[in-house]
Order: C-alpha cells, then structure tokens, then sequence
C-alpha cells in the first residue's frame, strides 16, 4: 500500500493571533466574554484557524509563539525590534486563552526561550525535509515575510493580508515570477534594505528596489562586496562601503535558525480527537454561541451518519460466535 502524503501546517502564532485582533479591533467592545474578558483576538484566530485547516486539511499542525522579547538576536543587535508600541492590554490578556483553544482543537503550540516563532517553525520545517522523516508537504503561515526564505519544492509560505482571510502564497516560482530572486537571496535583500518593523537598519538609501537591482546584478551581498571597486562611483557605492558591516549584521538577523534546539519533533505535531464536551465548555465560557451552534450541528450530523437503517436484508449470516453481519 502507499503511504500517505503527511500534510504539515506551521504556523506563526504570535503573527496571527495579532492580526486577529486588529481584524476585529473596531468591534472590541462587541467581542466580550460573560466574565468581562475580551475576545475579538480569541475569535478572529478561531476563524483564521478553521478557514486554513478547512483549506489546507492537514494531518500535522503546530502553532508557533515568540517567548519574549530577549533573543540570541538582541543579544546581536540590541535596538533590534526596538521601538514598537506597547502590546495592548486586550491583547495581551487574550493570549492564553488563544492557547487553550489551541489545545482545545486537539492542536499543539510551542515556543523556545530566546528564540522566535520563524526559528520553531524554521527547524521543524527542514526537519520535515529530512529522508527519514517521510514524505511531507509544508504549509507555513505567517505575517512575516522573512520566513519566505524557507519556500522550497515542498514547503509554500502563505503570507496574509487584509482581514482574517486572505493570503498571498510564496513559492519559489511565485517568488522569481515577483521579485527576479530565489529564497535564498531573500535574506540577502533584508540585508540590504533592512526591516523598519525589526528595526535593522540595512545599507543607508537602499530601498526595495535597489537592493532587488543589485541582487539581480550581483547575485548575492557577498558577491557584491567582492565586486565593489566595479561600481562606478556614485553616494550609493559610498553608502555601500561604509554600511558594509551593518549589511552582514542585516542579513544575519533576518536568517532563520532552522538548528534551534526545540524538545519537539515532528511526532508532536500530529492533531490530536478532540474532547467535544471541553470545546463546548470553551465556548460558553468565551460567549461564542455560533461556534458552539456549529459544533454541536457537525456533532449530530456524525452521529446520523453512523449507521445506516436497513430495509431490505436478504439473509443474515452467522460469521463467528461474538459477531453478524448483514448481507443485502
């Protein structure tokens, strides 16, 4: 018999569950459990949640969560993600309850101290890719596009957008079809021009566009540097020059650790049954009375569907002591 293709969905947890909120955000004071808590964070995950596993139908899911702001990578940089805004409090206080329904679902989530999300999702990736593992196609879905540099033969980065349920989808066709470059030199174009939202710098004045010309010229920030007495001269190759070490740096943030040293491994991601009665529980605590409704609704139709009222039996015949079965 053929095995089965596994089907992995990864998922930036952290990316998500904040575009959830923000989704919903003008509708805050709507989104409230009966104990006060607010839910839009909660609920709009939810739905982003069933929409991808509807679509995508995985047997593997794993939700991935940054444990803080310290890392190995503000211990390179210290400004790095410097100067967000302070995480909403309704946010804030809806995060463990976005992990229970995790769980809830029969779903698992993880998260590494000193290491970020992409990092989780980066090692069970390659993980994924290795003979022994099996055969896997890999879904990663995130806000961040730093993890299109994990897009392969196997593995499609899903990028969303507006609202809770659009995504532009990253393979590495897509990827030179938008941008002339593999995902490979993805880090080298963060390199670069920077990321304003991780607050890394790149090269000074060099934008998107620049850096995607000198990447199709060149092919690479090393290839680059090693070439740079060619350039004519001009305030970019002086920029070049003098941003050299920040470029590197760049580029060394914006690469994923798919080595992190996570106590999971691929096993750990496969969906679990779900504990109907828990859900439910979940449900009245949150108020999501159309959730539940939906549940209990899919809940009586599997119940119908087991077992089917015979009309028309020709025989009944006898196989064993302790079992029948009916021949029509």
């Amino acid at each position: 018999m053929e095995n089965k293709k596994n089907t992995l969905l990864l998922i930036d947890g952290s990316s998500l569950a904040f575009r959830a909120f923000f989704a919903l955000y003008n509708q805050v004071d709507r989104f409230v459990a009966p104990s006060g808590l607010h839910t839009n964070a909660i609920y709009g995950f939810h739905l982003m949640l069933n929409n991808l596993v509807e679509r995508l139908n995985p047997n593997h899911v794993l939700i991935a969560f940054d444990a803080g702001k310290t890392t190995f990578r503000t211990e390179m940089f210290s400004a790095y993600k410097d100067g967000r805004a302070r995480t909403p409090d309704e946010f804030r206080e809806q995060l463990p309850f976005i992990k229970e329904l995790i769980e809830k679902l029969g779903y698992n989530h993880y998260e590494l101290k000193n290491y970020e999300a992409d990092d989780i999702i980066g090692t069970l990736d390659k993980m994924a890719e290795l003979p022994e593992a099996g055969d896997y196609d890999v879904t990663i879905v995130t806000g961040d596009k730093d993890l299109i540099q994990l897009a392969d033969s196997n593995t499609t980065v899903e990028i969303s957008k507006k609202g809770v349920a659009e995504f532009e989808s990253f393979t590495p066709t897509y990827l030179m079809e938008k941008t002339g470059l593999t995902p490979e030199q993805f880090i080298d174009l963060k390199g670069l021009m920077g990321d304003s939202s991780d607050n890394y710098p790149g090269v000074t004045k060099v934008g998107e566009k620049t850096a995607l010309k000198l990447l199709q010229e060149w092919g690479s920030i090393d290839n680059l540097y090693e070439n740079i007495d060619s350039l004519k001269k001009s305030k970019m190759k002086e920029n070049l020059i003098a941003d050299r070490e920040m470029a590197f740096l760049s580029r060394t943030l914006a690469t994923i650790d798919t080595k992190s040293p996570i106590e999971i491994d691929l096993a750990d991601t496969l969906i679990k049954p779900v504990d109907t009665a828990e859900l439910i529980k979940f449900y009245d605590e949150m108020g999501f009375a159309q959730f539940k409704a939906k549940l209990e609704t899919a809940e009586a139709d599997e119940v119908s569907l087991s077992f089917k009222v015979v009309e028309d039996a020709t025989d009944i015949l006898v196989d064993k002591d302790d079992f029948f079965y009916i021949e029509i």
